[in-house]
């Protein structure tokens, strides 16, 4: 079954419009594992404009699943990292003021790069995946530099699902198949969702990992997050 990691950035960000502690991330992290959710995704950003190092920090002690941090590797963020330890690092390059993720990278043209942060990352026995469009050179790429996985980014996919979801999932298959021989895990998120899940794990061969935020968010304000997170394992199972 592909396991479910839920990124808790829109809580965050929901706390810091009004400051304070409430909602508090620390429960709400705690509780989506309590609901069946098999991991907990951050993404902080140097203006901690969401999740803050702080927050990254402290989530450890409440987190009994998997903890992936994502991130654009920065000096600040690789400290950040190794001194955590979390289970996953994922390698996101985005740019300091980006709204969100918008591309993945280009894994020819920075393979001396990420190598050598994807070797710091291992070398505290943190495993590594890539951030990446879906397109077989560039997964190929990906191997080249030594990571344990990648995250196929799915917002072209869920951009084009309702039209034709054939066509939508079509690269991200083969990208897949890719992956598969090369012997990389295979992760994905960005704009999937209760509607597009389902269909995207029954063409994605060996999907180890999903990371869903800011829709599972919105879909809770009327669901409930009890509710929301065993529909999402529905879908992947």
């Amino acid at each position: 079954m592909t396991q479910l990691s839920v990124n808790i950035n829109k809580i965050a960000t929901l706390r810091n419009s009004r400051g304070g502690n409430v909602p508090y991330l620390l429960k709400v992290a705690a509780d989506l594992q309590s609901f069946g959710a098999q991991g907990i995704t951050i993404h902080p950003r140097p203006d901690q404009r969401h999740i803050r190092y702080d927050d990254a920090l402290a989530l450890p002690a409440v987190l009994t699943t998997e903890f992936n941090i994502e991130g654009n590797p920065i000096p600040k963020f690789i400290d950040l990292v190794t001194q955590i330890q979390p289970d996953q690092v994922t390698l996101v390059p985005d740019a300091e003021d980006a709204i969100t993720s918008n591309a993945g990278w280009d894994t020819i043209k920075h393979k001396v790069f990420l190598a050598e942060v994807i070797s710091e990352f291992q070398s505290h026995g943190i495993r590594t995946s890539i951030f990446v469009d879906p397109i077989e050179k560039i997964v190929e790429g990906a191997k080249n530099t030594g990571t344990d996985r990648i995250e196929l980014y799915t917002e072209a996919y869920a951009q084009n699902f309702i039209k034709n979801p054939e066509k939508a999932v079509a690269p991200y298959t083969k990208a897949a198949i890719m992956a598969n021989d090369l012997g990389i895990g295979i992760n994905a998120g960005h704009d999937l969702n209760l509607e597009n899940t389902a269909f995207f794990v029954q063409n994605i061969p060996n999907l180890l990992e999903v990371s869903i935020g800011h829709a599972l968010v919105c879909e809770s304000l009327y669901l409930g997050f009890e509710n929301v997170i065993p529909m999402y394992l529905q879908r992947l199972s």
